[in-house]
């Protein structure tokens, strides 16, 4: 991993050990000390000069945006500077220091609580040098269920995540967490009417924050790729765009971004994927992610490429659940009480059910328990807001699922850019109400604003048969043996986690796999082969696997 374009940071606040700041500092990438005080420490892979510094006040941000302040101004608050870039800070003012996250959290900072001290890493990895690996089953039974984790956990016990709008404070010789709430919460986007047309403009406005640079629009035949080709081309920029497969069972995503992309005049090439190299993409991308989520797995070998192609790539995150009530289903939408609308967001972020039971009677208990209370506390803050549905989703979901493969497997190496969480852009969209948005109405009308014959095109958000069905990579042979290998672990080292069925599967051999060939099915033994991945990487260094069901 190359730290090009934002830098790997660890450190520390509060009453820090220098021990185990020397530890945690060797324990990562080469680093270099950017700030070093008395209660707090600051290391980056590249030099990171602060944003403001005078006399005894320090301000610190390594997101891709960072602020720019004039001479003599003073950040206000780290709030501020939080939402206004999405970038995590390192904040200091005399006695106070404070370590915050993005008001999203695309960034991820981790931490690890010794002592009076807090200690912290832009990446889990270092952090296990500081603590005993002890597995977190809270965590993994996000990751199993709705295939990400929800909240602060990780897959490490005793490491967490700055959650967004979050921030580790010391003061005054002691340590707190602080949460806030972000723009969006303070502010009740009431429905404001705002326009189509007007939306479009915004995504112009914001364009303009990436004049003079060449540009790589990724143009799968959805709707946010095609809104983003547009802007982008009615604005007259330097376009490529590329094209995979996202591994779904059918190529519709090729076919209709051929016919994008030459309705735009853009430079259209497709990212191939063999097979065989599924197995080993896997891994990589797993172990990268740092065992967080069992998705992109097929985006390795386009995020290689993109490391190489000199442009920023525009992502269209966001776009679904600000635009077009992506994830919220007709019975989110008719609830008439809080529990009711939790659930039917819940239902619809996680798994459906297996064509056979995959996990025990117990676990699968023990699970449903569990991601419920966590989804409940991951979302509280958002009860009764009137965006709460497309909200539930971006909090969760985007953030800790979908953004990884534009923050993580796209960045630190190459830049990305994502129009739609631009603030401007943001709160507009969000005010747009979700009846407005239900069944991709008020999105079909932007794409018409924005360029109506692209809008007219075939979409995959529309088109529900595939044109032809092709292999899956994730099925084929090398990845049957893969995925065998690795629940083979699971069963052998946790099988109260498995129901009889499919450790008799699992006894017939990689062929036996073929019957998992539904959409359902092929999610519930991913995320069980990355559960096997993590259990076989750190075999030796976990004693303790003792389940809570």
């Amino acid at each position: 991993m190359q730290f090009n374009v934002r830098p790997y940071i660890c450190g520390a606040l509060g009453r820090v050990d220098e021990a185990l700041l020397g530890k945690l500092s060797a324990a990562g990438p080469r680093v270099r000390p950017a700030l070093q005080t008395a209660e707090a420490a600051l290391y980056s892979s590249t030099p990171l000069p602060p944003y403001q510094r005078a006399g005894a006040a320090f301000a610190f941000s390594w997101g891709e945006r960072r602020p720019a302040l004039e001479r003599g101004q003073r950040v206000e608050d780290w709030m501020s500077v939080a939402e206004t870039y999405e970038t995590p800070g390192l904040i200091g003012d005399g006695s106070r220091i404070t370590l915050h996250a993005g008001a999203l959290g695309l960034v991820d900072v981790y931490y690890v609580r010794v002592g009076e001290a807090v200690y912290f890493s832009s990446l889990i990895q270092p952090l296990i040098s500081l603590v005993p690996i002890a597995i977190d089953w809270s965590a993994w039974a996000s990751i199993l269920q709705v295939t990400f984790p929800l909240g602060e956990a990780t897959p490490y016990a005793g490491i967490s995540r700055l959650p967004g709008s979050g921030a580790l404070v010391w003061d005054q010789g002691r340590l707190a967490t602080e949460r806030r709430l972000p723009r969006w919460l303070r502010r009740e986007p009431y429905e404001a009417w705002t326009s189509a047309g007007e939306i479009v403009e915004l995504l112009h406005e914001v364009y303009k924050d990436y004049d003079g640079r060449k540009l790589l629009v990724p143009i799968s035949g959805g709707y946010d790729s095609r809104l983003l080709g547009s802007v982008a081309m009615a604005r007259g920029f330097d376009v490529e765009s590329w094209t995979t497969s996202p591994d779904d069972g059918n190529d519709t995503d090729i076919a209709f971004a051929r016919a994008i992309t030459r309705e735009l005049g853009i430079p259209h090439r497709v990212i191939m994927q063999d097979a065989a190299d599924y197995p080993q993409d896997a891994r990589e991308v797993a172990r990268r992610l740092e065992y967080l989520t069992p998705h992109h797995a097929w985006y390795a070998p386009f995020a290689q490429q993109v490391h190489q192609a000199g442009r920023v790539l525009v992502d269209g995150l966001a776009g679904g659940p600000l635009l077009k009530n992506f994830m919220v289903s007709g019975a989110a939408l008719e609830a008439t009480t809080q529990a009711e609308r939790s659930a039917a967001v819940l239902g619809s972020l996680s798994l459906g059910a297996p064509s056979q039971p995959m996990l025990s009677k117990a676990a699968a208990q023990w699970m449903a328990e569990t991601v419920q209370e966590q989804f409940a506390a991951a979302t509280s803050m958002l009860h009764g807001h009137r965006a709460e549905l497309p909200l539930s989703v971006l909090h969760t979901r985007t953030v800790r699922g979908i953004a990884r493969s534009a923050v993580n497997l796209v960045g630190p190496e190459s830049s990305f850019a994502a129009p739609f969480i631009h603030p401007d852009f943001f709160d507009a969209a969000l005010s747009v109400g979700v009846a407005r948005k239900d069944k991709g109405r008020f999105y079909r009308e932007v794409l018409h604003a924005a360029n109506p014959r692209v809008a007219a095109l075939p979409s995959t958000n529309v088109i529900k048969q595939p044109l032809r069905r092709v292999p899956l990579r994730s099925t084929a042979a090398p990845a049957r043996a893969y995925s065998h290998e690795m629940l083979s672990v699971v069963a052998t080292r946790v099988p109260g986690l498995l129901s009889d069925e499919l450790h008799e599967v699992i006894a017939g051999g990689p062929d036996a796999l073929t019957r998992f060939s539904g959409w359902n099915d092929r999610f519930w033994v991913r995320g069980l082969v990355l559960f096997g991945l993590w259990l076989n990487d750190h075999e030796s260094d976990l004693d303790d696997l003792s389940a809570p069901f």
